[in-house]
């Protein structure tokens, strides 16, 4: 009996390894963006390096220990009847041997992983970027000390920008890496460096981008911190020196607020018409018709020039400015007209697919009617208490520290934290109900009539209408 179902058992190990082995080697061979397999910065050929040698030498401790038992168990597999085992006291050759090849083995182990270990935990290069990574419940703020912005009002400020962190190739990038709250972990896979960001302690970090071309990278939180942990992440854009200080010297400038004239739609309405076609027909206001295929917000395309000339990078100041002793020198002119990645050049892994709740609805013809000086004066008054948690550099009423900055909102690709696309679409319902775009996000429901699933309260009073949301959708896509 035993032996008419053996050859059936050995079937089913048989098609169980093969199917192991062909998932294996599918995983293997498929694109994965976000794998730490890419040897783009010295860190992660550091990582890879010392992987290959534990998989290696694993693999070869399996493959032999394996061996020795099935040879063990077709040499001395029972025959005849039961029989008493000899008594023996041991063999001290292969005591010696199983003792000393494992200890052979684990030298073979132990020295790449603490030399990988040294080469990753030592200083950064002097002339490293400085970035400074503060982790929010639940979104990600980047600080650049060697950069300074001033406001309209004299005050020297640090280039600051949320979920979108800009590296130039070629360059060693140290990161100090703080948290607001509670722990996170800081990690951009395809560049690697996973380090936790701890409260009241700062953990330190650094990587080079020097095999790789302008593109982008997704980012994630890699430690448990709350309801939306999964949903704290941003984008990484890695650039040209060139593109990166004119992206610097963008940042440094005031957010470019202009009024729309007359007969002109406000920015990214094409998001509205894709969602409801029948505006396609329709009109902006003044009578001019809409082209649903124009790029009416966002980035201008990839190379083209602002209109005028990039602002030169203003200088640092002196040591104590911002920053004790930042003396970074001041790039020269850069003659370019890029302020950020442009949105279509982005890799398909990178832009954001989470879908709306259905619940949250919002009248998409009202983009068209939204008009940004409105959007501004809300703001300015207080409207949605949006002041009291967010800056605007250039606008004095907009100097809340709270939430994201918000300053150069328009040239980001993504809002929430790399939860949606920046489009009117997002942006208007995130602003109506983002609570329910993003579990216990600390930002209040301000929609009139909509439900705040965190306070169990329904906005009755002090709400905004859609049209007052439109209105500041159309500013914050104005300030470029």
């Amino acid at each position: 009996m035993n032996r008419q179902l053996r050859p059936r058992r050995l079937t089913r190990a048989a098609l169980t390894v093969a199917l192991v082995a062909v998932a294996l080697v599918g995983a293997a061979c498929g694109q994965h963006p976000n794998s730490i397999f890419h040897p783009r910065t010295e860190f992660n050929r550091e990582v890879g390096f010392l992987f290959n040698i534990l998989i290696w030498l694993g693999t070869l401790v399996f493959v032999f220990v394996e061996a020795v038992l099935i040879y063990t168990l077709v040499r001395f597999r029972r025959r005849g009847g039961p029989r008493q085992p000899e008594h023996v006291h041991g063999n001290t050759t292969l005591e010696i041997l199983w003792t000393i090849i494992p200890a052979v083995i684990l030298v073979f182990i132990a020295i790449p992983t603490v030399r990988v270990i040294f080469r990753t935990q030592a200083k950064a290069r002097a002339d490293a970027l400085q970035v400074e990574v503060i982790g929010h419940q639940w979104w990600w703020e980047f600080r650049y000390p060697q950069y300074f912005a001033r406001n309209p009002s004299g005050r020297i400020d640090t280039v600051v920008t949320a979920n979108e962190l800009y590296l130039p190739i070629g360059r060693t990038v140290s990161f100090t890496l703080k948290s607001q709250d509670v722990v996170h972990s800081f990690w951009v896979p395809s560049l690697g460096g996973k380090r936790d960001v701890v409260t009241n302690h700062a953990n330190y970090l650094w990587f080079t981008p020097d095999s790789t071309t302008t593109t982008a990278f997704n980012g994630f939180c890699a430690e448990f911190c709350g309801a939306s942990h999964a949903n704290m992440r941003f984008r990484t854009f890695v650039v040209t020196t060139e593109e990166f200080q004119s992206w610097v010297a963008h940042q440094q400038t005031p957010a470019a607020f202009t009024v729309p004239g007359p007969g002109q739609a406000p920015a990214n309405v094409a998001a509205a018409v894709a969602q409801n076609p029948q505006l396609a027909q329709s009109t902006a206001p003044g009578g001019a018709q809409v082209n649903p295929n124009r790029n009416l917000g966002g980035n201008p395309p990839a190379g083209s020039a602002t209109g005028t000339q990039a602002p030169t990078v203003p200088s640092a100041g002196p040591p104590g400015a911002g920053v004790p002793n930042a003396t970074v020198p001041p790039p020269p002119p850069v003659q370019t007209g890029f302020i950020a990645f442009a949105r279509d050049s982005m890799p398909r892994a990178t832009i954001p697919t989470t879908p709306l709740p259905e619940d949250v609805r919002f009248d998409a013809s009202l983009f068209f009617q939204g008009s940004a000086a409105r959007g501004a004066d809300l703001l300015t008054k207080g409207q949605g208490a949006c002041l009291g948690c967010h800056t605007i550099r250039g606008n004095p009423s907009m100097v809340g520290q709270i939430g994201p900055n918000l300053t150069h909102i328009a040239t980001r690709t993504t809002i929430a934290a790399g939860l949606y696309p920046n489009e009117a679409r997002y942006l208007a319902r995130w602003i109506k109900n983002a609570r329910k775009l993003k579990p216990g996000v600390l930002m209040p429901t301000i929609g009139l009539n909509e439900y705040d699933p965190v306070t169990g309260a329904t906005m009755k009073t002090g709400g905004l209408t859609d049209q007052q949301i439109a209105d500041i959708v159309a500013y914050l896509q104005a300030l470029k």
